[in-house]
């Protein structure tokens, strides 16, 4: 048995239905921990684009009430 901090693989065999259960390698956690670095990277890089638009969004919307347009007018020109 494993303590309760070491990762561990489930691997089922799908035609007996046996289920085995082992610590994973070094080499598994080394992966692990790569794809997660790289998947918050990645949700970083989303948020930030996000974050980009809703600033440009802001700056265009704010130069068009600069130049007289209604909020309405606004609204309507970003449908």
């Amino acid at each position: 048995m494993t303590d309760e901090t070491t990762p561990v693989a489930v691997e089922v065999n799908c035609s007996t239905g046996e289920t085995t259960t082992r610590p994973l390698t070094a080499e598994e956690i080394a992966a692990q921990q790569a794809a997660a670095a790289a998947a918050a990277e990645e949700q970083a890089a989303r948020e930030a684009e996000a974050a980009a638009v809703a600033a440009a969004k802001e700056s265009a919307n704010a130069k068009l009430k600069a130049l007289g347009l209604s909020d309405a007018e606004i609204a309507a020109l970003s449908k």
